[in-house]
C-alpha cells in the first residue's frame, strides 16, 4: 500500500512538475528559511512543489535532513544545510567530521545542490563558552574535509560571505517611542543620516547591513561580502510584542520583497544587490519562546498565506481514502486537487 501510494505520488508531482506554465504566481528572487520545529507541517514533497511553483531556488535548513533533500532531488533549488549546535565538538574531530559528511553531505550531492554548510547558529547568543571556543575549529575542521574529499568545489563553508541575522522589528519592540515604525518598515519617511559617513539610510535593514560592513572594515577587511541569512517580521505575538501584526508583517516583507526585485543595494554598496534569506516558510507551532517566535511564517501549514505580498503559490493537497478489491486487498487511493486545479486553469 505505501509502494502504491509513494508511485502515484511521484507521478502526480510529474505531472504537477510539467504543468507549471498553468499556475500564475510572482517569482521571488529571494531565499527561504525551511524551519521545521512544528507537528503539522506538509511532507517535503509537497513543500517541494509549493516553493517551485513560487519560483524561489534558494533554501536555508537548520539541519541536514535527508527527508528535504530527497523530496528537492533534481529540483535546481540550492541548498544551505545546517550543521547544529550539538555537533560542534565533535566536528573538532576529523575522524567525526568526515564521518558526517559522507553519510550526512555527499550521498545527496549527485541530485541535490547543497552549496553551503553553515556552522553552529546562534551561538554567541547561547553564552556558552565551550560552545564559543568550538565555532572556529569545527568550521575549520568540516572546511579541511570537504577539501581532502574533493568537495570543496560543490559546497562551501561560511567563511565567505559573511553571513548574518538582521531583525529590524527587535528594536522596534524594544524601543517603540523611539524608533519610527516607517523607518522600520521600509515605509516613506524622513530617513537617518550616519554623521560617520554622510550617507542617509531611508531604512533600518540597509543602515544594519552597512554597519556590518563598517565593522568588518575597521578589522581591516575590505572583501568580503555581507549576505542576510534571516530577516523577518512576525505576524502574531504577545502584549508586550510592539508592532507583531499582520499589517506589519505583510509591509515589511512586501517592501523588501521590492527592494529585491528592483537589486538595490545599501548606501555603502550601492552596486551590490542584497542577498537575503527571509524568514521564514511556515509558522512553527512548537518552537519555545515568545509568541513571536510561532509567528515568523509567510504561510500556514495548510498553504495558505498568513499575509498578502503580492505573491501566490500552490500547495497540493492530499486527501486519502480506503477501497477494497475483489481479491479481498485493501488498497490505498490518492486523491490530489491539483488535477482538479490544473484542469480547470
Amino acid at each position: 500500500m505505501a509502494a502504491s501510494s509513494s508511485l502515484l505520488f511521484t507521478l502526480l508531482l510529474v505531472l504537477l512538475t510539467f504543468s507549471d506554465s498553468s499556475v500564475q504566481t510572482l517569482g521571488l528572487e529571494v531565499g527561504i528559511n525551511y524551519g521545521q520545529i512544528a507537528n503539522n507541517l506538509p511532507s517535503p514533497a509537497r513543500v517541494s512543489y509549493l516553493l517551485r511553483s513560487l519560483n524561489i531556488s534558494r533554501v536555508k535548513l537548520y539541519d541536514a535532513d535527508p527527508n528535504v533533500l530527497l523530496a528537492f532531488a533534481n529540483t535546481n533549488v540550492e541548498f544551505i544545510i545546517g550543521l547544529g549546535n550539538e555537533y560542534l565538538q565533535n566536528m573538532t574531530d576529523p575522524i567525526k567530521a568526515q564521518n558526517w559528511i559522507q553519510q550526512r553531505v555527499q550521498p545527496y550531492l549527485t541530485r541535490t545542490k547543497i552549496t553551503c554548510i553553515t556552522v553552529g547558529n546562534e551561538v554567541y547568543k547561547t553564552y556558552d563558552h565551550q560552545l564559543w571556543s568550538n565555532l572556529l575549529p569545527a568550521m575549520q575542521t568540516v572546511y579541511n574535509t570537504l577539501v581532502n574529499l574533493g568537495l570543496d568545489k560543490q559546497v562551501t563553508v561560511t567563511t565567505s560571505p559573511f553571513l548574518i541575522n538582521a531583525y529590524p522589528y527587535f528594536a522596534y519592540k524594544d524601543k517603540p517611542n523611539e524608533v519610527p515604525l516607517n523607518y522600520v518598515l521600509f515605509q516613506p519617511n524622513q530617513g537617518t543620516m550616519d554623521p560617520s559617513t554622510n550617507l542617509k539610510y531611508d531604512n533600518m535593514l540597509f543602515a544594519q547591513i552597512d554597519a556590518v560592513y563598517s565593522a568588518i572594515k575597521a578589522m581591516g577587511h575590505t572583501d568580503i561580502e555581507v549576505r542576510i541569512s534571516e530577516t523577518g517580521w512576525p505576524s502574531r505575538g504577545d502584549e508586550n510584542e510592539v508592532g507583531a501584526t499582520p499589517e506589519n508583517a505583510g509591509l515589511y516583507n512586501g517592501n523588501l520583497l521590492r527592494r529585491i526585485e528592483e537589486k538595490q543595494g545599501t548606501p555603502a554598496k550601492p552596486n551590490v544587490p542584497i542577498d537575503i534569506y527571509v524568514f521564514a516558510l511556515f509558522n512553527e507551532n512548537q518552537k519555545p519562546g515568545p509568541t513571536s517566535e510561532r509567528n515568523y511564517g509567510l504561510f500556514y501549514p495548510d498553504g495558505t498565506p498568513v499575509y498578502n505580498i503580492g505573491v501566490q503559490g500552490y500547495l497540493p493537497e492530499l486527501i486519502y481514502s480506503s477501497a477494497t478489491t475483489n481479491n479481498g486487498f485493501s488498497i490505498c487511493s490518492l486523491l490530489v486537487l491539483a488535477i482538479a486545479y490544473l484542469i480547470s486553469s
